[in-house]
């Protein structure tokens, strides 16, 4: 396999940008030794333009993992390409496959849930702190759009985050600033083979459309999109932030009172969401399923805000003289 090089600009902008990240996601502490870099390379233009410029900005400290999803029976020969890609740049490769079947409804939905369960734990065991994805503009602008049209708030408009902390460690996303035609033509300019996957275009996906979405309206910018999601995203650390500070201070369990009341509405949502997950494991609620980044607490919080007392996942929520009080709610009357 004859792979060309890659431009020497793109190159020093890519290693930038992961040094970037990978100091914003060591908590500010200071990166004195090279740390290694798991990178998720599905096969696609985006994944191998990445792992090309890994390998040139990071020798000898990247590994490249490939998820076979079993989804379609080109997927092993896509994994083999991968490898042998990887072979030909002195790259050590992983191959790893879902423990069951990816079947039923929302299928892409579980594939990104046992993809990154799967990666996530390899890397755990790899002692591999950072795992990078290929996600970029594009994705990014249609990520947004997704979420405007769902009637987001601002946690789900900061779309794909840079840096991710996750239960093994920090996910990067490097090449958010990159568009998709730039990764495309690098790979391809760079003899570097690539596939695409048919579901990027079948349209009973959500992403599909909005993908349709830019590309026929020349006056969406998928870049400046972007730009706006991730200023969205430092909003979001801010309050987040914030509702930590609130909640150290005024959290002493269920029973004591918490008062935010007086709090933006934006607060007040994040705090019943913690309130009402820290409430179920302290008393040992399972049922039913409570969601804490997503759940819709609107109507408890209007009837709060009324003075009322509301139930919400099992838990009763009534106000108090020294804040809203959370308790088991009451077994529901039989007709």
């Amino acid at each position: 396999m004859t792979l060309r090089p890659l431009p020497p600009a793109a190159v020093a902008r890519f290693r930038a940008d992961v040094e970037r990240l990978v100091a914003r996601g060591s908590d500010g502490a200071t990166v004195t030794e090279p740390v290694r870099l798991a990178l998720a390379v599905s096969g696609g233009a985006d994944s191998m333009a990445m792992l090309r410029l890994g390998a040139a900005a990071f020798p000898r400290r990247i590994v490249a993992v490939t998820f076979d999803h079993r989804l379609r029976p080109e997927s092993a020969e896509e994994a083999a390409m991968v490898g042998r890609v990887c072979a030909a740049l002195g790259v050590p490769h992983h191959v790893l496959c879902p423990s069951a079947p990816i079947t039923g409804n929302s299928v892409q939905m579980r594939a990104r849930d046992a993809r990154y369960a799967a990666m996530g734990a390899w890397a755990r065991a790899q002692d591999m702190s950072f795992l990078l994805t290929a996600h970029h503009a594009d994705d990014q602008a249609e990520t947004l759009l997704m979420r405007l049209q769902r009637g987001c708030g601002l946690s789900g408009l900061s779309a794909i985050r840079a840096v991710r902390l996750d239960s093994f460690g920090v996910v990067l996303r490097p090449l958010l600033g990159w568009r998709r035609t730039e990764l495309r033509t690098m790979a391809a300019d760079s003899a570097t083979p690539f596939v695409d996957d048919p579901s990027n275009d079948d349209p009973r996906h959500d992403r599909t459309r909005a993908r349709a979405l830019l590309a026929a309206t020349p006056g969406l910018d998928p870049v400046a999109l972007a730009a706006s999601a991730g200023f969205l995203a430092e909003a979001e650390e801010v309050l987040v932030r914030h509702a930590e500070r609130i909640w150290a201070e005024r959290w002493h369990g269920p029973d004591h009172g918490l008062s935010i009341a007086a709090e933006s509405r934006d607060l007040r949502r994040r705090l019943v969401r913690r309130a009402l997950a820290e409430t179920r494991v302290r008393l040992g609620i399972m049922q039913p399923a409570f969601e804490r980044d997503s759940a819709n607490v609107e109507a408890l919080l209007d009837a709060l805000e009324a003075g009322r007392s509301a139930t919400q996942a099992g838990i009763m929520v009534r106000t108090g003289p020294k804040g809203w009080i959370f308790s088991t709610a009451p077994p529901r009357r039989s007709l």
